[in-house]
């Protein structure tokens, strides 16, 4: 049987199969829940998070640690949420670079001088 995540209850019964995965019904509290089927170690986690800071977006992060791109997003936003993010080294930062903006400045003022011609 499966426990309850929101009441603890192991009073669970099974409510059905959704995209692959058994859903349960709590008797106690009515809450329907699914049990997660996977279970990754925090190095994992800590392998997303690095990767992530080095500036990979969450699909390709996925791709290489071998999970969900959702669930490298929820291990995101709880290391945000956790304030974990002082645990990293801190590194200064000598020079900040903002150069879309001015390539696209100048990549349009090139299109418009070559239209004048």
């Amino acid at each position: 049987m499966s426990r309850c995540p929101k009441c603890q209850n192991e009073e669970c019964s099974k409510d059905g199969i959704v995209g692959g995965r058994q859903r349960y019904h709590c008797k106690n509290c009515n809450h329907r829940h699914t049990v997660a089927c996977k279970w990754y170690s925090e190095e994992v986690k800590r392998q997303a998070l690095a990767l992530y800071l080095e500036g990979l977006g969450f699909r390709s992060i996925g791709r290489l640690l071998n999970c969900s791109h959702v669930a490298v997003y929820q291990w995101i936003k709880q290391y945000g949420e956790q304030d974990r993010l002082d645990e990293l080294p801190a590194t200064e930062l000598d020079v900040v670079e903002m150069d879309e903006m001015h390539s696209y400045i100048g990549s349009k003022k090139r299109l418009l001088a070559m239209d004048c011609r």
